[in-house]
């Protein structure tokens, strides 16, 4: 589909079908069948999957440096991977977090993760104020997070206004958060990316 200068737009033509579709980069859907059968046996190994998708979707040019990914937090398998495609998919929503777990919920056939299991939610940097609101209706049960949010805002990206209490936001309503676990190996994603010269928003 050809995406029409805006300035040509007319509101009120019928145009072409609107339609909503995120997918995996093809890089992504196929790292993501070949660890489908693979157990991640803690957290180090879940989140260092996920910040080397981070710096691969960079390496990629399909998007920011942002990564996230569902598992299983009782087998340890992969659900749903998730990539920042923001300026790809030219969609402001298509942050790693909405991805991930969007592609969970479909995976599964429901809107809410906790009616299917126990799943846990690990991001490569702590989630922005959009992505903080998706969480509590997600249905998971945790969150781990790389990078901190001051992180991400240190190399010019907008987080949101997200209130300073949001650990204990998420923790009220019974989801667990990790903070800071490989904040280096994140961070560092981060300043990659802002020193090669990706687009900040």
């Amino acid at each position: 589909m050809s995406i029409p200068d805006p300035s040509n737009v007319d509101p009120n033509s019928s145009g072409e079908r609107l339609e909503f579709c995120l997918a995996l980069p093809d890089w992504l859907e196929q790292l993501r069948l070949g660890v489908a059968d693979r157990r991640f046996d803690d957290d180090e190994a879940r989140m260092g999957w996920v910040v080397d998708l981070a710096r691969r979707n960079v390496a990629e040019g399909t998007g920011g440096p942002f990564a996230a990914a569902v598992f299983d937090g009782q087998s340890g398998f992969l659900v749903a991977p998730g990539v920042n495609l923001v300026v790809t998919a030219r969609a402001s929503i298509a942050h790693a977090e909405v991805v991930a777990l969007t592609l969970a919920q479909r995976r599964l056939v429901t809107h809410d993760l906790g009616s299917a299991g126990s799943f846990e939610l690990f991001t490569s940097t702590e989630p922005c104020a959009m992505c903080l609101g998706s969480i509590p209706w997600s249905g998971v049960k945790r969150v781990v997070c790389a990078a901190a949010g001051e992180d991400a805002e240190s190399i010019g990206f907008d987080e949101g206004a997200k209130p300073t209490d949001w650990v204990a936001s998420l923790e009220n309503r019974g989801i667990r958060v990790v903070r800071e676990l490989l904040r280096e190996q994140g961070r560092a994603v981060l300043s990659d990316y802002a020193a090669s010269g990706g687009i900040i928003y």
